[in-house]
């Protein structure tokens, strides 16, 4: 299986650097991964601070990766013991095609706990402290109203798959946390969709891209009703959801 074969060759290649643990989130955690569309979500915790030298070798490392089958899709992020406590504080990250620095939010760190995969060492529980339910309530309120809502009104981000995939879905996936008080999956947040009004359209489109072995390719005129679509219903959805929970 060329995910495997990634996960080992990426081990192998991390073991010099003698990580503590390395573990994997989002799809490949929660039942949801799907070989050539999902991401590879990582964190690694490596023994000590993240200087330079750790950002060259993890720099070195992806590059050597890069010609293997689904590379591409594989990030991780590195922490040290002592930077674990801090939600807020950027860490080394290699995403994309290259090095940046990003957080760890709340909603990672709940489903390192929660359903987490543990591909090297020390689990979570053991390393990584507890997100209290209060922090990931506001981080995921903070989220839909500070980044989701601005980013509606950006009318040409949304002839994009992405940001109908990701902003349909991760609208449903904070009601259901807010509501329940718990994660779902990717396709679960899908499942949602339909009750929470979303238009029937979009998620039909949703689903065929997500999971259908071949799917057609969108029409224009059908990106541009899509993001109209998903416009006209997200930004009140998020209001909504902002006015009763935030």
């Amino acid at each position: 299986m060329p995910t495997d074969a990634l996960l080992d060759r990426f081990l192998r290649g991390l073991a010099p650097l003698r990580p503590r643990a390395v573990w994997a989130h989002g799809s490949l955690a929660g039942g949801d991964y799907q070989e050539g569309r999902s991401d590879l979500d990582l964190v690694a915790v490596l023994p000590g601070p993240v200087g330079p030298r750790q950002a060259w070798r993890v720099a070195v490392l992806h590059q050597g990766l890069r010609a293997a089958p689904l590379a591409g899709g594989l990030h991780c992020t590195y922490l040290a013991p002592a930077t674990l406590d801090d939600p807020a504080r950027s860490h080394l990250t290699w995403a994309h095609g290259a090095l940046m620095r990003r957080p760890v939010t709340p909603v990672t760190r709940r489903e390192l706990h929660d359903f987490g995969r543990v591909l090297h060492g020390e689990p979570p529980d053991g390393l990584l402290p507890p997100v209290p339910e209060r922090r990931l309530r506001a981080f995921v309120v903070r989220d839909q109203r500070d980044f989701w809502r601005p980013a509606v009104d950006e009318g040409r981000l949304w002839r994009r798959d992405i940001w109908v995939d990701l902003g349909l879905l991760t609208f449903a996936r904070a009601t259901v946390t807010l509501r329940d008080g718990r994660l779902t999956s990717k396709r679960e947040a899908l499942a949602e969709l339909p009750g929470l009004g979303a238009p029937p359209e979009v998620v039909a489109d949703i689903a065929r891209r997500r999971y259908d072995e071949h799917p057609a390719p969108p029409t224009g005129d059908w990106l541009a009703r899509r993001a109209e679509l998903t416009r006209g219903y997200l930004g009140p959805a998020i209001d909504a959801l902002v006015a009763a929970y935030g």
